[in-house]
């Protein structure tokens, strides 16, 4: 066994082969990304290879193949052939294959001992095939998040070898900081297959103003890092593009059509530093070694699994890297948490039923709060912000008087003195905490209540939740009048 292997390597892999020895023949180890997937299966094939065992390390995309390849080959694994296509490596007699499942669904299946699936939360159909067909071979999944429904119905086991948090404590990923700048919002938006609807969400995020913010946050808290930035689509990613270019930020673009000759340019110039910013859709997910520094999350989403594998690739350790920058214009992180607090013990057999005691699942960690001075996410019960050292004070009791009518929104709504006060206290305080105009918060009032605050005289205090979702509503309907304006000037310029 080689020395270099890390422990929780060591360990992963004597529990592997307990779990098959004990007749669990088809085994996930779950290693969370950063952890050394490669280097662990690489040892797995060591050992099969030196009993005289062929193996087969399938593969979920195309440009993974030869990446693999070269990672087996400095693990001192040189008898390797490739399935894929017409590859120069195809080599049906090497007792090591690399395959493509494109290219396994297309063909007939190659004989062999032991089938590593790398990336098994994918769920190819074929693998699933193959293991129908062959129900005595033993398959080994891979993945950082294996958590995809009905998994559990194809392997029989869930090994943790290393979650995020461990890795990050131990000191093998990067410590993180993740600010939410901005907050989309995503009203109207329909929910597919357990995530957002691509064309509803790209609508609602390819926004002049969404845009631009994206460019300015990361001119005000991106350290110049090098930077990947993730997009709904590929007309949202060429929007960034071109808002990242306009403020003269070198910008490079991938996606799912690009040449694999332009991606390695793209890296290549990352790498040089002749790039920044990488603008991207869903193709730099998975498999990506490069030195991230920086990660803007312009794509919300509701899946974990994205989630975390997107998270990830700012988490690797670099030459002088002290941590990684998350900026989240998505919200992803308010509403799934930090990816350290994302962890489930057991694979879904995908019957889960909602009440079911033994299918219930883990009872998530609470939401990261917001800091309202630096945006910096906090975990929940940590009141002192970690970067602007920005403490919230509760606001001071206020006394209660009788109610009275109140104009809002076209209609007549009773509100007492006591919700007057509150209101005005919390405009105040933003008022202030954004160094607005003098006069700003009284005209909030006014627009929430239909009257001026005469008279009422309160300390400013921090926003609750209602006052502050009200107020960003406000300024959500304000952009969309300034946009809806500006293309009705457009219009009539054209028209003219």
């Amino acid at each position: 066994m080689s020395a270099e292997l890390r422990h929780y390597q060591v360990a992963a892999i004597d529990l592997v082969w307990r779990a098959m020895a004990e007749g669990r023949r088809r085994p996930i180890l779950m290693m969370a990304t950063g952890a050394g997937k490669t280097k662990t299966a690489a040892e797995i094939i060591t050992r099969a290879v030196a009993k005289g065992k062929r193996v087969v390390m399938t593969m979920p995309a195309i440009e993974l193949i030869d990446q693999t390849v070269q990672a087996l080959w400095n693990e001192g694994i040189r008898d390797v052939g490739v399935i894929q296509a017409d590859h120069p490596m195809t080599d049906y007699s090497r007792p090591v294959q690399v395959a493509s499942v494109q290219t396994l669904s297309r063909r007939k299946l190659p004989e062999t001992d032991l089938v590593i699936v790398d990336e098994a939360h994918r769920a190819h159909k074929i693998i699933f095939q193959w293991m129908q067909q062959c129900p005595k071979l033993p398959f080994i999944g891979l993945s950082a998040t294996p958590w995809t429904k009905g998994l559990g119905k194809h392997y029989d086991d869930l090994i943790i070898a290393a979650t995020t948090q461990q890795l990050i404590r131990e000191g093998y990923l990067s410590p993180f900081r993740v600010f939410a700048p901005s907050h989309p919002d995503l009203t109207g938006v329909r929910t597919v297959a357990g995530d957002y609807a691509e064309d509803d969400l790209a609508e609602a995020m390819d926004k002049p103003q969404l845009t631009a913010d994206v460019v300015s946050t990361w001119l005000k808290l991106g350290e110049n890092r090098p930077t990947l930035c993730f997009a709904v689509n590929r007309a949202h990613a060429r929007s960034l593009e071109r808002d990242f270019k306009r403020a003269e930020v070198p910008c490079g673009y991938v996606d799912g059509n690009s040449e694999p000759s332009e991606r390695r340019e793209v890296k290549q110039a990352f790498e040089r530093g002749d790039i920044r910013v990488v603008v991207n859709v869903g193709v730099l997910t998975t498999g990506v070694d490069w030195d991230v520094r920086c990660l803007i999350l312009a794509r919300p989403t509701k899946s974990e699994m994205l989630y975390v594998q997107i998270i990830g690739r700012a988490l690797r350790l670099a030459h002088g890297k002290a941590d990684a920058i998350i900026l989240d214009h998505s919200d992803t992180t308010l509403n799934l948490g930090f990816v350290t607090d994302i962890h489930h013990e057991k694979l879904s057999d995908g019957n889960e039923r909602k009440g079911s005691a033994s299918s219930r699942p883990e009872r998530p960690a609470p939401k990261p709060k917001e800091c309202l001075s630096c945006t910096r996410l906090k975990p929940a019960g940590v009141r002192k912000c970690p970067s602007c050292g920005f403490e919230p004070h509760k606001m001071e009791a206020v006394e209660t008087s009788q109610g009275e009518l109140a104009h809002l929104g076209g209609k007549q709504i009773k509100a007492s003195m006591d919700d007057k006060r509150r209101w005005y206290s919390m405009l105040l305080w933003h008022e202030e905490f954004k160094q607005y105009k003098h006069g700003w918060a009284a005209n909030k009032y006014r627009e929430k209540f239909g009257v001026w605050p005469n008279g009422i005289d309160v300390k400013p205090a921090q926003p609750d939740v209602q006052v502050g979702n009200w107020i960003r509503s406000t300024q959500i309907r304000w952009y969309k009048g300034q946009e809806k304006a500006k293309k009705a000037a457009e219009g009539a310029q054209h028209a003219a």
